[in-house]
């Protein structure tokens, strides 16, 4: 007996010495979300500390509350890291971006089809070459963390290469990001086409060594209807169905004459979710880009088989695609995402999106609140990607991928705050002025970047 009690203790304070070791803590403002604000009070969607502290253990979150209460719990070793003059929140989730459309952002004048044509499709070539892959995959990934964004939903190429090419780069820098091989073989230009065995074949291969790997997961990734046959868009569901925890990634009802498209070429179907619909693609880990013109029914069968959306405003105000309309998905209780669509999207900044989402809705008549912009940014993202309670807050044991903005990056920033007298107007402020500039800092598992 005694020598039991003799072993527990010791192994309590090995166990307590570790802990001590591996944690540490940061005291600022502390924002974070623990529901959504269209479906339960604003107050209640989230927890603010205006001094505030983020216990980190290990990589992952110990607790968040005030700090005049949680540092009278800490051992006298671990270090405080103060933030003052900002805002400490979980990291931003980018639920649509194309790594390789990096470096042609900002390209002039067409809507969604010619622009492909023109300036997408010649781009992703490049991507055949396993080292312009990682080039690219270290810009862009560099540009995300700039941007306090800690997790992605990511479109490779047709080639194999561009995914091996990400994950290689994101596995070096230890984050959490999803990617896919592209599936496309019809439609396109023959240098950029797969088939429906080869692309089975690679994506099968691309899961078996990436998926779970490290904080690396795989997502089936048919371009979209338009470039995909009935029998690779079946393939996909195959894959679906032998590797239940992948995603599925591609893009829905973008612009009016894709879909006008996708009823000509697959005239059988109920509209454009069908095609998906009936080839199995919808599911918890289906994650469908844009949705811009939905009808109520494709709504319906979206929040039944709890798919998500990417809301991608940026990207659909340069395209000229149209307005999403945020207030019919919370009506059916479809799953929503932010998305910048890099590089339909001109921006890498989640801040910047949050800007012209609130535009969208504004031109649709609606209101875009901050706490609502907030919570599509991080916990919104976490739950659209079924990744709730490990990323997008700081509940216990979620992992530490956190921000941190600043409130005097510029001078009208910080004008513009010393004139805010409540949390809600700082906090619109911050979405409608904020950008890459006002990121102080990025953690990744604690660690800052």
């Amino acid at each position: 007996m005694s020598n039991n009690t003799a072993n527990t203790s010791s192994t309590s304070e090995a166990i307590s010495k570790a802990t001590s070791t591996g944690r540490k803590a940061y005291r600022g403002e502390v924002l974070h979300f623990l529901a959504d604000p269209a479906k339960v009070s604003e107050e209640e969607s989230y927890q603010y500390f205006e001094d505030g502290l983020l216990v980190i253990n290990h990589g992952l979150v110990e607790a968040v509350g005030n700090a005049k209460d949680l540092l009278k719990t800490l051992p006298a070793d671990v270090v405080v890291t103060q933030y003052d003059n900002g805002l400490i929140m979980p990291g931003f989730i980018d639920t649509h971006v194309h790594y390789a459309q990096s470096e042609m952002v900002a390209s002039y004048g067409e809507q969604l089809l010619e622009w492909l044509e023109n300036y997408t499709f010649p781009e992703e070539k490049k991507f055949a070459d396993l080292e312009h892959g990682k080039r690219v995959a270290e810009f862009f990934l560099s540009q995300l963390l700039d941007a306090g964004t800690t997790t992605a939903l990511v479109f490779g190429t047709v080639h194999k290469e561009s995914v091996e090419a990400f994950f290689t780069v994101a596995q070096q820098k230890k984050l959490r990001m999803i990617c896919g091989k592209v599936l496309m073989n019809q439609n396109c230009p023959d240098d950029l086409s797969d088939t429906v065995e080869s692309g089975y074949a690679d994506s099968k291969a691309l899961i078996e060594k990436w998926h779970n790997t490290d904080r690396l997961q795989y997502a089936v990734t048919p371009r979209f209807a338009p470039t995909c046959s009935t029998e690779q868009l079946n393939k996909a569901g195959e894959l679906l169905k032998e590797y239940p925890s992948v995603y599925l990634h591609t893009h829905l009802s973008e612009n009016k004459d894709e879909i006008a498209w996708v009823s000509e070429l697959f005239p059988d179907s109920d509209g454009y979710l069908d095609v998906y619909d009936k080839s199995s693609l919808l599911g918890r880990r289906s994650v469908f880009a844009h949705g811009v013109h939905l009808h109520d029914h494709e709504c319906q069968r979206l929040s039944e088989t709890n798919s998500a959306i990417a809301f991608c405003p940026t990207s659909n105000l340069f395209l000229g695609s149209g307005c999403f309309n945020l207030k019919q998905a919370e009506e059916f209780d479809v799953n929503v995402g932010l998305g910048t669509d890099i590089g339909a999207g001109s921006s890498f900044s989640m801040l910047t999106t949050l800007n012209e989402g609130y535009k969208t809705q504004q031109l649709r008549g609606d209101k875009l609140s901050p706490y609502k912009s907030l919570y599509l940014a991080t916990l919104g993202g976490a739950i659209a990607l079924d990744l709730e309670g490990t990323i997008g807050n700081f509940i216990q044991g979620a992992e530490a991928d956190f921000i941190v903005l600043d409130y005097q990056a510029t001078p009208l920033m910080d004008v513009r705050i010393k004139r805010c007298t409540t949390l809600t107007e700082k906090l619109f402020v911050l979405s409608m002025l904020g950008d890459d500039r006002h990121v102080k800092a990025t953690h990744i598992m604690g660690e800052k970047v």
